[in-house]
């Protein structure tokens, strides 16, 4: 299985919300807060392209994330696997490379993710540890 994490283009934010979208609406319809315009919003307010790489797996787009690493505290703000994509063990593949160049780089990763969201139990799994809690989101963080 090749991967590959190429930087993403203006151009691509229309099928980065559909993707993200597609990978969160179980857990959004569990909270009854499925809304594909305000998850789109949610999406641009954070959306750099200098920040975001795609997630290619033998050529195919699989997922993205958005992290940004110009501060001693990099900030994952977004973290997105194809529903055709999870299970696979890519997401752990990706997120195990970020923490090796974080302990490198003696840098922290923070994030936070849905309550109620089977994010939670992989972000605990690959050592991040929670931090804070707001209405709706756990905010976790690795600290190499």
């Amino acid at each position: 299985m090749m991967l590959q994490t190429p930087l993403a283009q203006e151009s691509d934010f229309d099928s980065l919300a559909q993707l993200r979208l597609a990978a969160m609406r179980e857990s959004l319809q569990a909270l009854g807060r499925y809304d594909p315009q305000r998850s789109a919003q949610r999406l641009r307010d954070g959306f750099d392209p200098a920040l975001t790489r795609h997630i290619v797996i033998d050529g195919a787009r699989a997922g993205f994330y958005i992290l940004d690493d110009r501060h001693p505290i990099w900030r994952l703000t977004h973290f997105y696997l194809s529903p055709d994509y999870a299970g696979r063990g890519i997401g752990s593949r990706v997120l195990r490379e970020l923490c090796a160049r974080a302990r490198t780089l003696r840098a922290s990763i923070e994030l936070g993710a849905l309550k109620g969201s089977r994010s939670n139990a992989f972000y605990l799994a690959h050592g991040f540890e929670p931090v804070g809690e707001s209405e709706w989101d756990i905010e976790y963080r690795y600290q190499p």
